[in-house]
């Protein structure tokens, strides 16, 4: 099955990789801009997220949407990417790196992190709320984690909704035997990556995008000031601009 998608415009391909608090809708404020700036663009949702139920069998995310590529014919393409999106966004360029041009990796995650007291404390205690199925409660925990006081009322109810939406797949789906994830080596990315974190962010993630221009080859960071885990809603002009400037530096339009 062919992961659920939209794509439009032309020009140099453009992919969105979602963040695991959310679904493609969280690239609603990139995506006209992006589109108009002359790009064809491709979001898509994960399984166990957004309309994507989790499989009765294992499946591997970077190899989902790899797949995806092939179908729409995409031989290479840039990558931006949130938080667990940017995890799978690395295992593409670092399997396959002669299909990425670039990487924007925005809150990235990384593979074997070792997670801070802050999101240990976070982990169980989602895990303790879905367990006793207060799934309101834990909804309400990631909407107030992962946003910070730049967030309004409107961002906030988007991310209740898709985060929602992805408990309701998961728990649905408890006894599935889930994600298969593949060794790689972060050294066979040969992309230009721009890392992206945000001022009110959980400590792991300002340090995975601080040592990422330390890790690759080609790598820069910047961080966004009043934005907390995902900027791009948070702080959507400033994101939406650092995202086309790099483009452009890379992989111009006509």
């Amino acid at each position: 099955m062919l992961l659920p998608h939209d794509v439009a415009g032309g020009g140099p391909p453009v992919v969105l990789l979602h963040a695991g608090v959310c679904d493609r809708r969280m690239w609603d404020p990139q995506w006209t801009a992006l589109i108009n700036a002359g790009y064809r663009v491709m979001r898509c949702d994960f399984r166990g997220f957004g309309q994507t139920p989790v499989p009765p069998h294992l499946f591997n995310d970077a190899e989902d949407v790899l797949a995806l590529l092939d179908r729409l014919g995409i031989e290479h393409t840039a990558l931006i990417a949130s938080s667990y999106g940017g995890e799978v966004a690395m295992e593409i360029a670092a399997r396959w790196p002669q299909r990425m041009t670039i990487l924007a990796l925005l809150c990235t995650a990384m593979p074997e992190h070792n997670p801070s007291p802050a999101l240990q404390a976070f982990d169980t205690r989602e895990e303790a709320l879905l367990e006793a199925g207060d799934i309101a409660a834990a909804v309400e925990l990631n909407v107030a984690t992962w946003l910070g006081p730049d967030a309004d009322a409107q961002t906030r109810e988007s991310v209740r909704q898709m985060q929602r939406r992805a408990f309701e797949l998961q728990l649905a789906a408890a006894d599935a035997p889930g994600r298969r994830k593949a060794e790689f080596d972060l050294s066979a990315i040969t992309a230009p990556v721009l890392a992206i974190s945000g001022e009110h962010d959980l400590p792991d993630f300002r340090q995975i995008a601080a040592r990422l221009p330390h890790q690759l080859a080609d790598a820069r960071h910047r961080e966004l000031a009043g934005a907390a885990h995902l900027p791009n809603l948070e702080r959507p002009a400033e994101t939406t601009a650092a995202l086309i400037t790099f483009l452009r530096k890379t992989i111009p339009t006509n």
